[in-house]
């Protein structure tokens, strides 16, 4: 098992050394080759790729675009036997669009920096550029640097394609000869064109005085035609006035008679139709009258309606408020009566729970006393009945008084319905529960203490004679038999 980890760590050892040997990364601007194993080489452009160490080789690309100044060293004689020297710059670049030039490109320029390129490719664009400067006259050449510069990428571009590459510009920076025959070129022209110039001007020039005269003498003529056609033009003018004015007396007076004709029709017409129009109008004004009148007939019906029909909705508004008024105000009592019944019940329930919750506390206080008290008593059994009674009638009193406390309590009763069985049932109390004490105190040491309080009564000598040894004598009985009654 051992074994078998080391061996899988080993592996793991030797995959991740070939993978970091292997990992080539490529930027946009350099191509990586891998070649070796397949029959063509792959390459890398702006991406990351994996070669196989030890059986794979890794090469480089320049792709960014090179510059070729071209400057011939010897004259070029032009079409028209001209020797010339040109001065041009070339932009290339290795081409991978295409897979055949980006082959050729690989074969060439394989691992080779950009002075190298310039190197390789100067030769061939020097020679199209004086093959095609041959071919042109030199004026052409001058006039025409477009055409020049079209020709040399076109004649340049099939030799560039054999070496894997691409022209991207040409650009013809300077064109000049020994013998000065471009500046003669130029000053020819500039004569040339001074002396165009100069004949244009004198045409010019020649062409206005022949316009101008025959424009003096067509204005002359003018201005002599043009008197003879106003003095004409005045004489049948005032023939024409003369015929105009007569014509215009004769059409005023025939104007003047038809006005005066046609004034009295229209004042004959206009009162016409003012009697039409006040016949009319008086017509309208007694319609309207009467429209008028049946108007506030209506209008008289409607208000004396919707006052009848105002003071009938507000007597019936008036007398449902003062019901609605009165069913709350009966409402309103009734809920206020019973609130105060609810009330007293209320409180005369509290009362009578609370005296009967007072009554049965002092009640079991009391036989919580009177055991304790008939415990005492047969502890003290030593001392005799004398002594024991003698004990209980002196407790007596404070029995009394606590029994009696809860009613002292009581400020006040309402009695709310019913009788008063509710008060004289509290005062019952008091004695019901000295009742009980009694019976208490006489189960537990044997002593009657209603014999012990009639001993010294009028039935106690006639008929019982009731005695008993080592009591109190007839005073302190009476006195505690007082202050038990009192309490």
């Amino acid at each position: 098992m051992g074994n078998l980890i080391v061996g899988i760590a080993v592996a793991a050892v030797i995959i991740l050394v070939l993978f970091v040997g292997g990992y080539r990364k490529a930027s946009p601007d350099r191509g990586v080759v891998i070649s070796g194993l397949g029959k063509k080489p792959r390459m890398l452009v702006g991406k990351a790729g994996i070669m196989v160490p030890f059986f794979e080789k890794t090469d480089y690309l320049y792709l960014k675009q090179v510059t070729v100044p071209i400057i011939t060293n010897q004259p070029i004689p032009t079409n028209d036997l001209i020797n010339v020297d040109v001065e041009a710059v070339f932009k290339i670049q290795v081409c991978i669009e295409n897979e055949d030039l980006k082959d050729k490109s690989m074969r060439n320029f394989l691992n080779k920096n950009p002075d190298a390129i310039i190197h390789d490719t100067t030769d061939a664009l020097l020679g199209n550029l004086r093959e095609i400067v041959g071919t042109m006259k030199l004026e052409e050449l001058i006039k025409e640097k477009d055409k020049f510069s079209l020709a040399i990428t076109t004649a340049a571009q099939g030799d560039m394609n054999e070496l894997g590459l691409k022209i991207l510009t040409c650009n013809i920076q300077n064109i000049s000869d020994r013998q000065g025959m471009i500046d003669d070129l130029g000053a020819y022209h500039a004569e040339s064109i001074k002396r165009e110039a100069a004949i244009q001007r004198a045409h010019a020039q020649r062409d206005v005085a022949i316009a101008q005269a025959n424009a003096d003498k067509e204005s002359n003529d003018a201005r002599v035609n043009a008197g003879k056609e106003i003095e004409l033009k005045n004489n049948e003018l005032s023939v024409q006035q003369a015929e105009l004015k007569k014509i215009a007396d004769t059409k005023k007076a025939e104007a003047d008679a038809a006005f005066r004709i046609q004034e009295e029709e229209q004042r004959k017409t206009i009162e016409e139709r003012s009697v039409d129009a006040d016949i009319a109008r008086r017509e309208r004004e007694a319609e309207l009258a009467m429209k008028e009148v049946e108007v506030t007939k209506r209008r008289l019906e409607a208000e004396v309606r919707e006052t009848a029909e105002a003071d009938r909705f507000k007597r019936q508004q008036e007398a449902d408020a003062e019901l609605y008024e009165r069913q709350k105000a009966a409402e309103a009592q009734k809920v206020a009566a019973e609130a105060a019944r609810y009330e007293q019940e209320q409180a005369a329930e509290a009362v009578r729970a609370a005296g009967l919750a007072e009554a049965e506390a002092i009640r079991a206080k009391g036989l919580a006393d009177a055991e304790a008290i008939d415990k005492k008593a047969e502890a003290m059994m030593k001392f005799g009945q004398a002594a024991m009674a003698e004990m209980v009638i002196k407790v007596l009193p404070e029995v009394a008084r606590e029994v009696a406390a809860p009613m002292s309590a009581i400020k006040d009763v309402k009695i709310i319905g019913g009788d008063a069985n509710g008060v004289s049932g509290m005062s019952n109390n008091v004695a019901t529960v000295m009742a009980h004490t009694f019976e208490t105190v006489e189960a537990a040491t044997g002593l009657d203490l209603r014999d012990i309080m009639k001993a010294n009564s009028i039935e106690a000598k006639t008929t019982r004679n009731v005695n008993l040894t080592g009591m109190p004598d007839r005073t302190d009985t009476e006195t505690i038999v007082e202050e038990i009654l009192g309490e």
